[in-house]
């Protein structure tokens, strides 16, 4: 009896030290996928940043501003960068009626990076269909939402009458500017300056494809290892804790995605997390899709606070474009995700997408060259032609 009762503390402590164990680690791979996606985001920049901004310049129409919107987010990885330059670029002049696609743009461009993390689960069959339709829920609720919105606007313009009249109410000459608020860009940047430094060496361009390569590489290193220790990990409390953050219902789900974007400032890194959840089969895709829906509104706020940044005359136009980002997510969810006849439009989206990607990778391919580069490109190229 006394061995029994000292041997089975001798066993919940050894219990006790290998879950410690595993929640650093996992700790340490999250930490190690945000920098990999930082670096995915910094080595477009480096490669292909000043001509992501330049394309900018091309957009003579609402049509050619949406395209240009998802193609820069795409390249750059992130749509707080996006819509923060379209902040400056609006205090610069740039008319609202252009900038206003091009963050609905914004908007499906920054789904590609979810989609990326989901491809590390494409070994495991059943894994891989849980992800790829957790990751394209985001992009199919993002691309309904602007198939209805686009026109709405373009025939009533009610983003920029809306965000116009609360510009005007929100504006003071005492702007102050918030736009270096960042706590995980000091967290990241040892990882980052570490990533950078190792492909230093190499000339021009080289070294921010490098750095992307290195960044996808990591990206699908670590969701491959993340998926391994969830699975030993999410049950009992750990799994409870969870599900009262994402698993309570959609209001739950929706705040949850939306807090955590907001302290990374980045849906592309929230969108990244919740994905290995979805394919290791901790969440349901009806438990993703308001969180991802609430990360969406969580990225709104670093054009914000950049508008901030912005004072005298300029101002009043810089912060308008910001809340139209607001806005637009607010409204798409009260149409799509709140009306039960477009709710489940999205996850019928991203189910039939997944079971085709299951069935066979090369779609997965084509989807993601198609869907975010080779597509829009092509209309940007026949637009000038014509």
């Amino acid at each position: 009896m006394n061995l029994e009762s000292t041997a089975i503390p001798g066993t919940a402590n050894e219990r006790s030290q290998s879950s410690w164990l595993s929640w650093l680690l996992v700790s340490f791979l999250i930490y190690v996928l945000l920098a990999a996606v930082g670096a995915i985001g910094s080595g477009f920049k480096a490669a292909a940043g000043s001509n992501a901004q330049e394309l900018f310049a091309f957009a003579s129409n609402p049509g050619i501003a949406l395209i240009i919107g998802v193609v820069a987010t795409a390249l750059i990885q992130s749509s707080s960068t996006v819509t923060s330059i379209i902040v400056g670029m609006v205090a610069g002049g740039l008319p609202i009626a252009i900038a206003i696609p091009m963050i609905m743009g914004a908007n499906i461009g920054t789904s590609l990076t979810s989609t990326l993390v989901s491809l590390g689960h494409i070994r495991n069959g059943e894994e891989f269909r849980r992800a790829f339709s957790a990751a394209t829920v985001h992009d199919s609720f993002n691309i309904l939402a602007v198939a209805i919105l686009l026109p709405l606007e373009l025939l009533f313009r009610p983003l920029a009458t809306a965000s116009e009249f609360l510009a005007g109410l929100l504006v003071s000459d005492a702007s102050v500017s918030m736009s270096g608020m960042n706590f995980m860009k000091v967290l990241l940047s040892p990882a980052s300056d570490m990533l950078k430094a190792s492909v230093a060496w190499l000339p021009g361009i080289w070294s921010g494809v490098a750095l992307i390569l290195i960044g996808i590489g990591l990206i699908l290193l670590v969701v491959t290892q993340i998926g391994k220790v969830l699975r030993t990990l999410m049950v009992g409390r750990a799994m409870n804790i969870l599900h009262t953050a994402v698993g309570r219902g959609p209001a739950s789900g929706m705040a949850s995605g939306t807090l955590i974007t907001v302290l990374v400032q980045s849906s592309s890194t929230t969108t990244s997390l919740i994905v290995p959840l979805a394919g290791t089969g901790v969440f349901s895709l009806k438990q993703v899709y308001p969180f991802i829906l609430g990360s969406n509104i969580g990225t709104t706020i670093t054009a914000l606070l950049a508008a901030t940044a912005i004072n005298g005359a300029a101002a009043t136009v810089a912060l308008q474009i910001a809340l139209v980002h607001l806005l637009f997510n607010l409204l798409a969810i009260g149409m799509i995700y709140v009306l039960p006849l477009l709710r489940q439009v999205p996850v019928r989206m991203a189910e039939t997408l997944a079971m085709q990607a299951q069935r066979n990778k090369g779609y997965v391919a084509a989807y993601i060259g198609g869907v975010f580069f080779a597509l829009p490109l092509m209309m940007v190229g026949l637009s000038r032609l014509l």
